[in-house]
């Protein structure tokens, strides 16, 4: 035991006499502190969720905040992303260094940065689209430095159900994407069916959500939709195989650029008779979505069904009266016609370019 001492003894001393050779001036009593520095470089936004409308303009507010014993390199990246709806992925949207800038697929030529100054990295996009909706990731790196913040930008728009002449529980997934995309809107969000949920939509038919999950809201509970005991709230049968397992959509549409309209026509019209007036006044047979946006959006009100595009026959109610919908304000549906049946008018719409 003794030798394996003064061996340990022996090394300690050599190694204090490396330290004496290599650093002469230090005191064998001085303790030496290492300290590391907070982060000199972060980034925030003074509102964390942005509203628009399709169509419009928004500015995802990004400021960097630096120490002030920094300034910003002229290679700090600044790096925009889209969180798909899962936020499982990051899509690219925007990306600046110094003077190079590139923007990203759907994005391309529709966004820069504000710069205001040289510590704004905020990010400007025009011409909003309804697949805008969601959450964003600005990155800013410079050096070790980095710093991230996420904004939302949220839609003026309208939430509302939907099922093609199939009937009701005939969509996988992707078959409510294109059923959407179909009636001029897109699959919504579990936020955007929460909000129609606050403004009392209620609906007992389970359809899809842009996040692949199944839900429902319920303003009134009963028996048939989820039992008459439960509170209300938005009924959730989770994530679900999105190509085996079929449902109904909620499908969300924002502001559109044209003008939707009842059709004065001398007689009633079949589908086809329907589609040729409207192209004879130099428009188009309407889609859903856009009688839900104009109902919700610029209370639209007309008591006469029309042929829509999917061949379905409805007609929106802003003002509820005795036989036009009289206990709510509704789009009223009346269904999938035979396409023949001459008993109907027809809502056109004439879009702007």
């Amino acid at each position: 035991m003794i030798p394996v001492l003064i061996c340990a003894l022996l090394s300690l001393t050599v190694a204090e006499s490396d330290l004496d050779k290599l650093y002469p001036e230090l005191e064998h009593s001085r303790t030496i502190y290492v300290t590391e520095n907070g982060p000199q470089l972060s980034v925030a936004a003074e509102q964390m969720k942005v509203v628009s409308r399709r169509g419009g303009n928004a500015t995802l507010p990004c400021k960097i905040q630096m120490d002030q014993s920094m300034t910003p390199s002229r290679k700090m990246r600044i790096k925009w992303t889209k969180m798909t709806s899962d936020y499982l992925k990051e899509v690219d949207v925007f990306v600046a260094m110094d003077y190079h800038k590139r923007s990203y697929g759907s994005f391309h030529g529709r966004v820069h940065l504000q710069s205001s100054s040289p510590m704004d990295a905020s990010l400007v996009i025009t011409e909003i689209t309804l697949e805008d909706y969601g959450r964003y990731k600005c990155e800013v790196i410079d050096g070790l430095e980095d710093g991230t913040v996420v904004v939302s930008l949220d839609l003026e728009g309208v939430v509302f159900p939907y099922y093609p002449r199939l009937g009701r529980y005939n969509l996988n997934f992707y078959d409510a994407e294109r059923a959407c995309r179909d009636q001029d809107a897109v699959v919504a969000s579990f936020d955007q069916l929460y909000d129609a949920w606050r403004g009392k939509l209620d609906w007992c038919n389970a359809g899809w959500l842009s996040d692949g999950s199944v839900q429902y809201p319920i303003t009134n509970p009963r028996e048939p939709c989820g039992g008459k005991n439960m509170a209300p709230g938005v009924r959730n049968y989770g994530l679900r195989d999105k190509d085996k397992n079929h449902y109904d959509v909620f499908c969300f549409t924002s502001h559109y650029k044209g003008r939707f309209y009842y059709l004065i026509h001398p007689s009633k019209l079949t589908y086809d008779e329907a589609v040729q007036a409207c192209q004879k006044d130099d428009a188009q047979i309407a889609k859903v979505g856009q009688m839900y946006a104009a109902w919700k959006l610029l209370g639209f009100d007309r008591c006469d069904a029309g042929w829509l595009a999917d061949g379905s026959v409805r007609y929106p109610i802003s003002n509820p009266r005795r036989r036009c919908s009289p206990t709510e304000a509704a789009v009223r549906f009346s269904g999938f016609p035979d396409k023949k049946h001459k008993l109907y008018g027809v809502y056109c719409f004439k879009g702007q370019h």
